[in-house]
């Protein structure tokens, strides 16, 4: 059950993020046992009853860059007289990781009878659950608003300071620095932290070149270029207001007050890497 061969799959949330529903045009699907083997094993607790589907576009956003798979459905955008349409729950979605920028998303049918009535160029509904992609970009924007405060704070403090990786789980919300952050930097970090979310300083997202982060001073941002979706040319970027600029893929929310309460819960230290946890109410 699959089309020719699809070229990548266009990621509307990178330009909308606040679309909640989307109509697009049905790729390619396949029960789970038919999926390459390097990618069954991206999803950790898939079975049997379950389907791969990719779309032409999509509003899941796939997890990667810290931030948790969106969760949703796509459903059959026509229906039999007298019945439901066809569905699919939709719990996960990855980067596909055979052929380059295709995002799968994983689910079961919500009636199991119907798994033969999807098929390719069928135009289908995406819903994702709006609940949790709220909660998702509120803990994403709060761990650059971290970020952003801990580099004012330290980045002429620490010897080699800079930032690496984060997360942006909802049980594991944390974001990692080069260089040992003492103990007594909580509370400040803290603070400053507060203070961005009172001037609910505005949260943009843009597109630049190579050169536009190097006019800006940044070319320690620059990402590789092997990152770009398919079809762009320019990086996607996100610019806390009056703080930081990250290159980002994830989901945010309009103004840093939007985060909600965010406390910084614990600064653990290993191997010269620092690691400061934090938690939204």
């Amino acid at each position: 059950m699959a089309s020719d061969k699809p070229t990548g799959t266009h990621l509307a949330f990178h330009h909308d993020g606040k679309l909640l529903t989307l109509k697009t045009e049905l790729l390619s699907i396949r029960p789970f046992a038919a999926v390459e083997e390097q990618n069954r094993a991206i999803f950790k607790d898939a079975g049997d009853d379950d389907y791969v589907v990719v779309t032409k576009e999509t509003i899941f956003h796939p997890q990667g860059g810290g931030q948790p798979s969106d969760e949703g459905t796509i459903s059959a955008t026509t229906s039999e007289e007298g019945q439901a349409p066809v569905s699919i729950d939709i719990r996960a979605a990855r980067m596909d990781v055979v052929n380059d920028g295709l995002v799968l998303h994983l689910g079961r049918f919500k009636d199991p009878s119907t798994a033969g009535k999807l098929q390719p160029g069928d135009v289908v509904e995406q819903a994702i659950d709006a609940e949790k992609r709220l909660l998702y970009s509120r803990l994403h924007t709060a761990g650059h608003v971290l970020g952003s405060a801990v580099r004012h704070l330290l980045e002429k403090e620490i010897e080699g300071f800079d930032e690496l990786k984060a997360s942006h789980f909802p049980d594991s919300a944390a974001c990692e620095f080069r260089g040992l952050i003492e103990g007594k930097w909580k509370q400040p970090i803290q603070d400053r932290v507060d203070e961005y979310l009172r001037r609910a300083m505005p949260v943009e997202i843009d597109f630049w070149t190579e050169d536009d982060f190097r006019r800006e001073g940044l070319e320690r941002l620059i990402p590789d270029r092997s990152l770009l979706p398919p079809g762009e040319t320019k990086f996607r970027v996100v610019r806390i207001v009056g703080a930081e600029v990250y290159p980002c893929g994830g989901t945010h929310v309009d103004t840093t007050d939007l985060c909600g309460a965010t406390t910084v819960k614990k600064i653990g230290r290993s191997k010269g890497i620092s690691r400061v946890s934090y938690t939204v109410a």
